[in-house]
């Protein structure tokens, strides 16, 4: 998604080979018209497959994943990672591991808003090892409903998240592929090269 990829340049910030900061557009501000075109866009790619849910972890997806869901149609919930008063009965569990953060949560969701038979389609702004991805497909299995894709903003192809969610056999899409950050720099993945 050229948009995308040129909001990485000419915003995103290079901390490390593996971190890249997109917290101007992305995970702290977003940017609406880029949400917009990125819920847009994934809508695009998983048209057809009947999806009754969009599925995502608070807080960074929550912006892609409701304009996906609102340009399907359907609704969108979100995972949260800290315990709430009033989520206690019925919860589905599953823990995720963050590679930013480097820290381990339990995610939860209420029982009451995936159900047996939905066709959900999960959401994240980052790809990296795949734990998030994992879990969430973890939690839609629990509910006896389908995980029928993976839509990722931004896929850090260097890293093993992508072969991890592939070898689930879940259709994972991303928008912005990244082959690297060496050096300071953000590389791209050519769209003719496979993974």
């Amino acid at each position: 998604m050229e948009a995308l990829k040129q909001k990485i340049i000419d915003e995103g910030k290079v901390l490390s080979d593996t971190v890249l900061k997109v917290d101007s557009f992305v995970n702290h501000q977003m940017d609406p018209v880029l949400m917009k075109q990125i819920g847009e866009e994934f809508a695009e790619r998983f048209k057809g497959m009947g999806i009754t849910k969009v599925l995502t972890i608070e807080s960074s997806g929550i912006g892609p994943a409701l304009m996906t869901a609102l340009e399907m149609g359907v609704p969108m919930i979100f995972a949260r990672k800290r315990k709430s008063l009033t989520l206690t009965d019925g919860l589905i569990t599953a823990t995720v591991r963050s590679f930013t953060k480097q820290e381990t949560n339990e995610i939860t969701i209420s029982r009451d808003f995936i159900t047996e038979g939905d066709n959900v389609l999960i959401i994240d702004d980052f790809l990296a090892v795949g734990q998030a991805a994992l879990g969430l497909i973890e939690i839609v299995k629990q509910a006896g409903a389908n995980p029928v894709g993976v839509g990722i903003v931004i896929e850090k192809s260097f890293q093993d998240g992508h072969r991890t969610v592939k070898e689930t056999g879940v259709k994972l899409e991303s928008l912005a592929k990244i082959a690297s950050l060496e050096n300071g720099k953000v590389q791209f993945v050519n769209e003719g090269d496979q993974q």
